[in-house]
């Protein structure tokens, strides 16, 4: 089967989850109001693409490539981003639903996710130095030998860090978020 390569497109209100997207090469595209729902997005290409009001939960995206991609007030539920093919991603988030999703061992140094529910989100290992995580729930998100580096957590809540066995040097936290990095501790603050 052949790939296409597709450039400067606008899809709206398609449903790929009956017939999957055709495989190929997107450059410069909109797709608005989507779903890709358990869709085998695998071995696709989106280069400069913005997902606006997708539904992405449990896409398959095996070896994709994701480069300077938007995903805006976006469900991607159980998304497995470490499959991805890892050369040159690069991916930001606004609004978006990523509860159960996977970024584990990704680079994803300054990535934005803004307003974003990040629950239960996997972060092992993961490099996401220079992010920010502005207004982010990130209850019960994992974080175990993360580098988070210079990142900016200061609007997100519901975070529990260890700062034992994660990297958080001259990260940004607020004041009532430090209790986050003293859960594990076993103390009481008041």
């Amino acid at each position: 089967m052949s790939k296409v390569y597709i450039e400067d497109q606008v899809f709206e209100k398609r449903d790929y989850s009956a017939e999957n997207l055709p495989k190929g090469e997107y450059e410069n595209c909109r797709f608005v109001n989507c779903s890709f729902a358990n869709c085998d997005l695998s071995e696709n290409i989106f280069l400069d693409c913005e997902f606006e009001e997708c539904e992405l939960s449990l896409a398959k995206l095996n070896y994709t490539a994701l480069r300077d991609v938007v995903f805006k007030s976006c469900k991607m539920v159980g998304v497995g981003f470490q499959d991805c093919n890892q050369l040159l991603l690069s991916v930001n988030f606004q609004d978006c639903q990523l509860k159960l999703a996977s970024f584990y061992k990704l680079k994803l140094k300054a990535t934005k996710f803004v307003n974003c529910n990040l629950q239960e989100v996997d972060f092992t290992e993961a490099d996401l130095t220079e992010s920010t995580m502005d207004n982010c729930d990130l209850s019960r998100a994992v974080f175990e030998y993360t580098n988070i580096e210079k990142s900016d957590l200061r609007s997100s809540f519901n975070y529990q860090i260890n700062p034992e066995i994660n990297k958080i040097k001259k990260a940004k936290f607020s004041l009532t978020g430090v209790v986050g990095l003293l859960s594990q501790f076993d103390i009481e603050i008041e």
